[in-house]
């Protein structure tokens, strides 16, 4: 754990960036199964495996320490909930725990830059991220997520992070075991670039609803998985978004493809875009939206991120001197 708590270091910080693709990079290219259940949670326990998503991670992090950066990182815990983690064979194993203990112990290598790197503890919804009917109901939702939210919390994760969520129920029910634990958390959603949740809710009905029923609210929420002139276009929308909204909404972590939710989910093919255009398009967002944490998710690699943060490191030099 770094030793400024998250809320401030999210403060004092002009932006962060963020990791890109972990789990997609390995499905393409590094030649490794990933588990049904619980993707890549487990390659952490293989020696070949942990060196192939351990060289994923130090890129991001080398990235970030030689731009001077803030970088956020997140577990491998994906999928790593106790259903699945039984299923997959791992019930006897802290796997939460011990994914929280590989990321901390590469960012420790990185010496005093390390007080600059941020892990958040990764959960997603129970089943399809692109599915929103098959989300689950608020109070069921709070329970099934409460056992990994737990077992991140009590590794000593930074904060937690909830991404990939397509419906309110699920959403608002996550949120409430994440506040359950007592420390900070965020909440991402796929975004349509009409404004909604995948589940057709108003963005500014979601955040609303989600601040107004959960205690303590979410420190922030992020969009992911949205490529970033969806994400402008959704947040921006006259009917469905709001002020309240592209205040509470402070990142980004997009894909490459300019394509709707259903789109990517049924593409055979992966859809890239140029790094450098990657790059222009999200620090576009931190100069015109001040958004905040800026990363990748589909389509990216360590190409993407570079290009990113060789813009976030002038224009935040740029923007601080404005002030």
């Amino acid at each position: 754990m770094i030793s400024t708590p998250f809320p401030e270091f999210l403060k004092r910080s002009a932006c962060i960036l963020a990791e890109g693709a972990v789990i997609e990079r390995l499905r393409r290219s590094s030649g490794f199964e990933l588990d049904p259940h619980i993707v890549n949670s487990a390659f952490i326990y293989d020696d070949a495996k942990r060196k192939a998503i351990e060289t994923i991670y130090r890129q991001y992090l080398d990235i970030g320490f030689q731009y001077g950066l803030p970088l956020l990182l997140s577990t491998p815990t994906w999928r790593a909930s106790q259903e699945r983690t039984a299923a997959a064979g791992f019930a006897s194993r802290d796997i939460n725990a011990d994914n929280f203990r590989f990321l901390d112990a590469l960012r420790s290598s990185y010496g005093t830059y390390a007080q600059n790197v941020i892990i958040g503890g990764l959960l997603s919804c129970r089943g399809d991220a692109y599915q929103p009917a098959e989300a689950l109901g608020v109070s069921e939702a709070k329970e099934f997520h409460s056992w990994q939210a737990a077992k991140l919390a009590r590794a000593g994760v930074d904060f937690l992070l909830a991404a990939t969520l397509p419906a309110l129920s699920e959403a608002t029910g996550l949120a409430a075991a994440l506040a359950a634990t007592g420390k900070p958390y965020l909440v991402s959603f796929i975004a349509r670039p009409e404004g909604t949740l995948l589940d057709g809710t108003p963005l500014k009905d979601a955040v609303s609803a989600i601040d107004s029923a959960v205690r303590p609210q979410p420190l922030a929420y992020l969009v992911n998985c949205t490529h970033a002139s969806l994400f402008k276009t959704a947040l921006l929308h006259d009917a469905n978004a709001s002020s309240v909204v592209r205040k509470r909404i402070i990142g980004l972590l997009a894909n490459t493809a300019a394509l709707n939710p259903a789109e990517l989910d049924n593409s055979a093919a992966l859809v890239e875009e140029a790094p450098e255009t990657f790059g222009q398009a999200l620090a576009g967002l931190y100069q015109e939206l001040g958004m905040k944490i800026l990363g990748g998710c589909c389509g990216t690699d360590d190409r993407h991120i570079r290009a990113l943060a060789k813009r976030l490191a002038v224009d935040s030099v740029s923007y601080d001197r404005k002030q």
